[in-house]
């Protein structure tokens, strides 16, 4: 989800943030978090790292190819785009979690320069379809995992996340990437919802 910043000053578009440490901030932050999500907050139990492992390459990674895609393609557009991490959210994201809450806001990409309303919607698609590709790559890798082992945990949890962060971005409402893409193109937004919406509501009861 992008915009969910207040805007941030000159500073950011002139180099005084360094996109690869607040990338890193967020893709850290956001796996101990959805860590802490998923062990139920018992952190100290002997498998925290192991679901630490597994929360950084299915919700972590998911997180920033995410703002990644975003930043890519508005570059691509001849915008300036940056990656700015939310502190404060990571820091709650992740106090949270030990209530069994997981609600991630990581940061956003922030870009400015003309931008058409194609060029936008396809911004703000790039992200949750990123996600619902990485679900299906995680779809894949569950034919191909031993019954039982890390590989089967690391698929399950990686296609669930991913293809709800894909459906959760699409809202078409405020800051959510759905907004943007809807006011680009009915026809796509209604394609991709669909897409999501069987990603994560039916596939799951057909091969899980």
């Amino acid at each position: 989800m992008r915009n969910i910043l207040s805007p941030p000053d000159e500073r950011t578009f002139a180099g005084g943030t360094n996109d690869n440490i607040e990338l890193l901030k967020a893709w850290a932050g956001t796996s101990l978090a959805f860590a802490i999500f998923i062990v139920g907050g018992q952190v100290l139990q002997p498998g925290f790292v192991t679901f630490l492992i597994i929360a950084a390459i299915t919700c972590g990674i998911g997180f920033l190819l995410h703002e990644l895609a975003h930043r890519i393609l508005a570059r691509n557009y001849g915008a300036e785009a940056h990656f700015v991490a939310n502190n404060p959210w990571l820091l709650i994201s992740i106090v949270i979690a030990f209530v069994g809450i997981f609600i991630a806001a990581p940061g956003a990409v922030w870009h400015r320069g003309y931008l058409t309303t194609r060029q936008g919607g396809i911004i703000a698609l790039a992200g949750p379809a990123t996600n619902l590709a990485l679900a299906v790559l995680f779809l894949g890798l569950s034919f191909l995992a031993p019954t039982g082992g890390f590989l089967t945990m690391l698929a399950f949890i990686g296609y669930q996340i991913n293809a709800w962060l894909g459906l959760f971005n699409m809202i078409p409402a405020g800051p959510f990437d759905g907004a943007k893409v809807l006011n680009w193109s009915p026809v796509v937004f209604g394609v991709t919802v669909a897409i999501a919406i069987i990603l994560v509501f039916v596939l799951p009861r057909v091969v899980f």
